[in-house]
């Protein structure tokens, strides 16, 4: 079992603030953007994906955002609420924002890359005061993620939306999703990050990403990196380490690994988005680490064998039987 408790009678699973843009992913695979045609356009954006994997597990979700006044805006607003998202904290913005682009380059399984588009996005003009309280008291968890604290006032929103979830019990989850086009400098990134960190439950994120927060520290071990979070609020640390796997850390000094599986890899993106999804699902089951670690990299498997990351979230019955398979030897990469 793991020890995080969730609030009881609340009306909503799951809450996330931040990012709500388009993927437009490569339909040419296995060649350079240079030489790359067409494009499939999809909801994005890491929070946004990782909500559309709770609702998919059938968890009662909302997400709090801002898109732009246009088509591109319209198109993400149905998607969730196609999705069963509650999106009545998703605001419009009316300044002339625009929706922000992450053109997906596929080179090959293993080199892919994303080309982003993300001045004056409206995604990160949300403001304080535009951050419903009353949705995160009816939220059992809340989850931010890193790239809406590039700017403000979207910086501020996140964490009047901490403010808020401290107020009322909510758990936190923090996404690390560090993309370094949206910042000035690292130092700015890491003292933001850490600021935001100390108020957090649960804290998810690669090795590089803590790195990038320790860039004031001497030591950068994953066992002191998740030592210094709990001297704070968090009770649960996971560091990602790539095909490696990932390592969960918890207050009282344990460490769980969990197994990982194979999967028909198509591209990379859209891994840590699943992963998380997956993982914070088991954990609200009452699962054990291990078990919730392995139903995140289960999930994780799932999308990166899609040309998706949206549209290949995957209901909870998809993902055990994907374990189920693998346990059976069905899936051989």
């Amino acid at each position: 079992m793991n020890d995080i408790k969730f609030p009881e009678g609340r009306t909503l699973d799951f809450t996330a603030i931040g990012r709500l843009c388009i993927d437009l992913n490569a339909n040419e695979i296995n060649r350079p953007m240079e030489q790359t045609s067409t494009f499939t356009k999809y909801v994005g954006g890491s929070p946004a994906n990782i909500t559309i994997g709770m609702s998919r597990f059938d968890l009662k979700t909302a997400f709090i955002g801002k898109i732009a006044n246009d088509q591109m805006g319209r198109f993400i607003r149905t998607y969730l609420e196609q999705n069963q998202i509650d999106t009545s904290n998703v605001v419009n913005d009316y300044t002339g924002a625009v929706t922000g682009l992450a053109f997906t380059e596929i080179k090959s399984p293993t080199d892919c890359s994303i080309l982003m588009y993300r001045d004056n996005v409206a995604d990160l003009l949300l403001t304080p005061g535009e951050v419903d309280e009353e949705i995160i008291a009816r939220s059992k968890l809340l989850l931010i993620s890193g790239t809406a604290l590039a700017q403000s006032p979207s910086r501020e929103a996140v964490f009047q939306a901490l403010q808020y979830a401290k107020k009322h019990g909510t758990v936190i989850a923090f996404d690390l999703d560090y993309r370094p086009y949206t910042w000035k400098s690292q130092e700015e990134t890491a003292v933001y990050y850490n600021l935001a960190a100390e108020k957090c439950d649960i804290i998810l994120g690669t090795r590089e990403e803590f790195d990038m927060m320790e860039c004031f520290e001497q030591e950068h071990s994953d066992h002191s990196t998740a030592s210094r979070w709990f001297n704070h609020s968090a009770q649960i640390v996971i560091i990602k380490h790539g095909k490696e796997g990932s390592i969960a850390y918890t207050k009282d000094g344990a460490s769980h690994r969990a197994k990982s599986f194979p999967a028909k890899v198509i591209k990379t993106f859209g891994a840590g988005d699943s992963y998380a999804a997956g993982f914070l699902y088991g954990v609200m089951q009452g699962w054990t680490l291990e078990k919730s670690m392995e139903f995140g990299s289960a999930s994780a498997c799932i999308v990166i064998s899609s040309h998706s990351c949206s549209d290949a979230m995957p209901r909870a019955e998809q993902v055990h039987e994907y374990i189920a398979r693998c346990e059976r030897g069905e899936i051989v990469v």
